[in-house]
């Protein structure tokens, strides 16, 4: 790897079923390829997790799941509504040239820089076995792509959040976060400005899976009861705590 001579090969396309409907593209890649990654990822790791946001949770160590949504709940006492966030697409749409200006200001180690550009150009095998070549976006599936994804989401919405709503705070585990806001006027306002926050980044807010939600449970909002939001698989509501959609999981 440190010579430069090494080129990754096509990831494989799997197609798996979202539970609200429509397909996750995963991206498989070789053996050879997953090693590689692990390397990099092992000493970009030493260099960007003490500068990640402490309410940043998803695939880091000594963070987890329960790590958040216990913030979560705290949270939900302290303030009355709660922005649920969902960035339309995310892995796939991420900028190329925006996310290696984030590396670059990490690592100037050639090699590093060198084999990121060819992962995330590598070219993906759809499921009927044509060649696809990528412009934009990281493999989802990719032993890489989490720590890229979470530097990205650390400039694009971690540093410009403490920088322009500090009064809001959040809990992201990768892509799926929650914003705290004291009144549905400022939770309103929040999301414009996630929207122009968003399409600076090359990003697209989804529209119809970001709520403004009350938690005060049985409050009313715009004539219409209100109704709980999910964050990593649990439904909330101030009254009842966390309910785990997932037989898998406990919480109390």
């Amino acid at each position: 790897m440190s010579s430069g001579s090494y080129f990754p090969k096509a990831g494989r396309l799997v197609e798996i079923e979202k539970k609200g409907g429509g397909k996750r593209p995963l991206v498989v890649p070789r053996v050879e390829d997953r090693i590689a990654h692990a390397v990099v990822k092992r000493e970009l790791e030493i260099m960007l997790e003490p500068i990640f946001h402490q309410n940043s949770y998803g695939y880091r160590r000594y963070r987890s799941m329960e790590d958040a949504l216990t913030k979560t709940r705290a949270r939900c006492w302290a303030y009355d509504w709660v922005l649920d966030i969902d960035i339309k697409s995310f892995f796939e749409d991420i900028p190329h040239d925006l996310l290696m200006r984030a590396v670059k200001r990490h690592t100037n180690c050639k090699w590093h820089l060198l084999y990121i550009e060819r992962w995330l150009k590598a070219p993906v095998m759809q499921t009927n076995g044509t060649l696809k070549e990528k412009v934009k976006g990281v493999p989802q599936g990719a032993v890489i792509s989490p720590i890229l994804a979470n530097l990205f989401l650390h400039y694009c919405l971690d540093i410009w959040r403490d920088r322009n709503i500090p009064g809001c705070p959040i809990e992201r585990y990768a892509d799926d976060c929650v914003m705290h806001c004291r009144t549905e006027r400022q939770a309103i306002w929040v999301r414009q400005r996630l929207r122009g926050r968003m399409r600076e980044c090359g990003l697209t807010l989804h529209e119809e899976k970001t709520k403004i939600v009350d938690c005060r449970i049985g409050k009313v909002s715009n004539g219409s009861k209100c109704k709980e939001f999910d964050f990593l698989g649990h439904s909330a509501t101030r009254t009842e705590h966390f309910k785990c959609k997932s037989s898998l999981m406990l919480c109390n």
